[in-house]
């Protein structure tokens, strides 16, 4: 019986996938541990859909034929959704099994933006990743990577089974589902962006007048107020020093210095001005134009003793 998709989001949430894999060894940059647990425990929505997934998902039968011309090998679609007994917390949702080999497919469509990653026969490290993971679950000997970047090149891979990595990647994975996702613990932050939308996601909105007590937090709220304030002196630093090569180009565009180029060239930008606009037609009436949202702002305030307060604004 086919799964509606929202199922099969369900049905993945159960255990970790081949796109997940990456994220729990820190080789994906738009996913963290931090993330995929809230994911996995039903507390982030369903990741909406953009164009970049809608042509990885679009392209893929062109990506396997690209595969099998250049490999003069046959590829027929798994749909099914692949577990292991060895390995209950993982799944597969592959893209093609190799007709004749014990061996699978993974499609891949990316930017022009990505090309310097597949240079000198290299490719990054979480599609490794998630061939691997895909190796351990299935079980079989190897794993081809076929890579299409859009309006440049068609790439191809073989990723040959290496068991001291899949055993890391597994252990790596059974830690992550037996010590978060089933106790329901959170695992440490990281301080990278997609766990900070990930927070958001998860607290976004505050009960009024609610308070915790920090009890233990001082020495973390000063180091955070240090740090904030050493990331401004270094800000102030790095602006002098770009003032002093300013100076240094004058009105010359282009500075050379051993293998640096500096450049301070003029470019031009055309902004819609508003304020503008509303002032030469009043008649106008822009309410249904202006969007609300609503967000947590995050201040520290520190209690003097004379009872005023002193705001840093994080």
């Amino acid at each position: 019986m086919k799964q509606s998709h929202e199922e099969w989001l369900e049905e993945r949430r159960k255990s970790i996938g081949g796109s997940d894999a990456a994220a729990l060894v820190g080789m994906n940059s738009y996913t963290t541990p931090y993330m995929l647990w809230a994911d996995k425990s039903g507390r982030m929505p369903p990741k909406e859909d953009n164009e970049a997934m809608r042509q990885g998902r679009d392209l893929e039968a062109y990506v396997a034929h690209r595969f099998c011309e250049a490999s003069g090998k046959k590829v027929h679609v798994c749909s099914q959704m692949l577990r292991n007994p060895k390995y209950p917390f993982a799944h597969a949702n592959i893209d093609r099994k190799i007709t004749g080999e014990r061996a699978g497919l993974e499609c891949k469509t990316t930017s022009i933006m990505n090309l310097k990653k597949f240079k000198h026969g290299e490719y990054p490290a979480n599609y490794y990743a998630q061939c691997m993971h895909y190796l351990a679950v299935t079980g079989w000997d190897r794993w081809y990577l076929a890579v299409l970047i859009l309006n440049q090149g068609f790439y191809w891979y073989t990723i040959e089974r290496d068991e001291d990595e899949i055993q890391a990647l597994m252990d790596a994975e059974k830690d992550f589902w037996e010590n978060y996702v089933l106790p329901d613990v959170a695992p440490a932050v990281d301080g990278l962006v997609p766990t900070d939308e990930a927070i958001k996601t998860v607290f976004p909105s505050s009960n009024s007048g609610a308070s915790v007590d920090l009890f233990g937090r001082e020495s973390l709220i000063n180091e955070y107020l240090a740090t904030k304030n050493l990331i401004k002196t270094y800000e102030q630093e790095n602006q002098k020093i770009k003032q002093i090569l300013q100076l240094d180009l004058a009105d010359a565009e282009l500075g050379l210095c051993g293998n640096y180029k500096v450049i301070w060239k003029e470019q031009t930008r055309n902004t819609f001005d508003l304020q503008k606009f509303m002032t030469d037609h009043p008649e106008i009436d822009y309410s249904p134009y202006y969007s609300t949202s609503s967000f947590r702002k995050f201040d520290i305030k520190e209690q003097k003793q004379d009872g005023k307060l002193n705001t840093e604004k994080c």
